[in-house]
């Protein structure tokens, strides 16, 4: 891809997460000089494949494998120091530099242990009184955006003044703690071993600590490409999603304004990503979601050929067919540009493909998913019934190449969605990537 200066790409997750974004934001980044996080936190997992070498990154930028490349952590992402300086040490093990290029918001909410501990205890709470539960990957990343909104967060610029870090952090133990052991049965959480455990991470922090607002706009100023990553996807954004089966943030391309301190006219393209069936971790409504653990079936297919575990808790991902009603909502609170379509050589070797392009929710057909939870849980899906192929599509990094069946699966995906396809993945790997429009071309 050739470098074009001064052109801005969002990338964004169309379904419910593991879409594939970690390697189209690391091959992304060849075109581009930043690549920015802008929500979510640990509870994100992205893996890239370089070279059959397999790395899982959680809270910092994929564009961090690209030398050269500074990565940006914004204020909208809910912080785990710990995580992120064991992040940053497996990196250096593998021999990526990366305190130079990283840079982190001051505005940034940490997660403290009184977060996870209440994440923890609370879904515990609803298994014990029988009660569904989100699904929360136990992470603290809820109770941090908690304490945002709240106005009570220990921000990461609080880590430069002990003393008024721990005036805040008294503050807030006071009132979780008596959450923890009065409502939720937990032990309580310690102040003198929480306070001593940040301030000593926070002099590795602190020097990568910088106003990132600052730095994206003066570099986009001076003609930089930036990338932004979203984290999680569309339908577990906290306003659009399958409420209340949700993620705690907004996972909108409309947030990489709002959740890195850029202006919106700064953000020129909006790239969908979407595998070519589509699956789901945690609880929630699923329309298209098929019987995925019996052995011959499509949905056991899709599990065990397209890996089908989650990298940041490892639990399995339920599966299903593509459902294009449901990226319909995504395309139109996105804004989306183009589509890249991942894992299409998952399905090699499937005789027909079922394509969702509505339901029938109360007696009537509708033609987008629904609001919330409720009302998708009684959405019944209609289906268009494709033909598969036999042919391996995997490495195949020409259109041309694929099998005309293969071909005609992605043109109805983009006929029904109304988003044209830009880029097909057909391995994990970044190199196998087919490129119909670059996303930094204007």
């Amino acid at each position: 891809m050739n470098k074009l200066q001064g052109r801005n790409v969002v990338v964004v997750g169309t379904q419910w997460g593991d879409e594939g974004k970690g390697k189209l934001v690391d091959w992304l980044t060849e075109s581009a000089q930043g690549v920015v996080r802008f929500q979510g936190g640990h509870n994100a997992g992205h893996t890239l494949v370089i070279n059959g070498v397999k790395t899982a990154l959680h809270l910092i930028p994929s564009g961090i494998m690209r030398a050269g490349v500074k990565c940006y952590i914004g204020n909208g992402v809910v912080l785990s120091v710990p995580k992120l300086l064991e992040e940053i040490a497996g990196l250096e093990k593998a021999g990526v530099e990366v305190r130079s290029r990283l840079r982190v918001s001051e505005a940034c909410p940490l997660i403290l242990p009184y977060h996870v501990a209440l994440d923890v205890g609370r879904e515990a709470a609803k298994e014990k009184a029988g009660t569904a539960k989100i699904g929360t990957t136990g992470r603290g990343i809820g109770p941090a955006y908690e304490d945002k909104v709240a106005r009570r967060a220990l921000r990461v610029q609080d880590l430069k003044y002990p003393e008024r870090f721990a005036t805040k952090l008294r503050e807030n133990l006071a009132l979780h703690n008596e959450i923890l052991v009065n409502i939720l049965g937990a032990a309580p959480v310690d102040f003198d071993t929480t306070y001593n455990e940040a301030m000593a991470y926070a002099k590795e922090l602190l020097p990568m600590v910088a106003d990132v607002s600052r730095e994206l706009n003066d570099a986009h100023a001076a003609g930089a490409n930036l990338l932004f990553e979203g984290a999680q996807g569309t339908l577990l954004d906290v306003d659009h999603g399958t409420y209340p089966f949700v993620t705690s943030s907004n996972c909108v391309a409309g947030n990489a304004a709002a959740g890195s301190g850029v202006g919106p006219g700064m953000l020129h393209y909006i790239l969908g990503i979407t595998k070519a069936y589509c699956t789901r971790v945690g609880g929630g409504p699923f329309p298209t979601e098929l019987d995925w653990e019996t052995p011959g079936t499509p949905g056991y297919h899709m599990s065990t050929v397209g890996a089908e575990k989650g990298v940041t808790t490892g639990r399995s991902r339920r599966c299903g067919w593509f459902d294009a009603a449901l990226l319909k909502r995504s395309a139109q609170v996105n804004g989306l540009s183009g589509l890249c379509i991942t894992k299409l050589d998952v399905l090699d070797g499937l005789k027909e493909l079922w394509l969702c392009t509505g339901y029938e929710l109360d007696g009537e057909t509708i033609d987008i998913l629904p609001m919330g939870a409720d009302e998708i849980a009684r959405c019944k899906p209609i289906y268009e019934v494709i033909p598969g192929w036999t042919e391996t599509t995997v490495g195949v990094t020409e259109m041309d190449k694929l099998p005309a069946t293969a071909r005609y699966y992605l043109d109805r995906i983009a006929r029904v969605t109304g988003v044209p396809v830009h880029v097909v993945s057909t391995s994990p790997d970044r190199d196998h990537t087919i490129l119909l429009h670059n996303p930094f071309a204007a």
